[in-house]
């Protein structure tokens, strides 16, 4: 048995929105986008999936706003943490 059809339903949303919040600032810096996304997917509750029209086919218009609103909260909260420790690092 293989799982690699197993995903968290949360990966793709929280990229996307790394992407369009950060855009060409730090596209290039794969390191920094992946420290991003590791804190903001570990600040939101795992939804594993198969498929991820399985999740879109059985949310309502209200989940999937809150959730929405739960990625943006997630990635602003995790590119402020990763910037300040970074600062910090930075600075020793």
């Amino acid at each position: 048995m293989t799982f690699e059809a197993i995903s968290n339903y949360y990966e793709k949303p929280v990229y996307d929105r790394i992407l369009a919040t950060l855009g060409p600032i730090h596209g290039d810096d794969l390191d920094y986008l992946a420290d991003v996304a590791c804190v903001a997917l570990n600040n939101l509750p795992a939804r594993y999936i198969r498929h991820q029209v399985d999740m879109a086919f059985y949310m309502s218009s209200e989940e999937r706003e809150n959730m929405a609103k739960d990625i943006t909260k997630a990635v602003e909260d995790a590119i402020e943490f990763v910037r300040d420790h970074r600062h910090k690092e930075n600075a020793d």
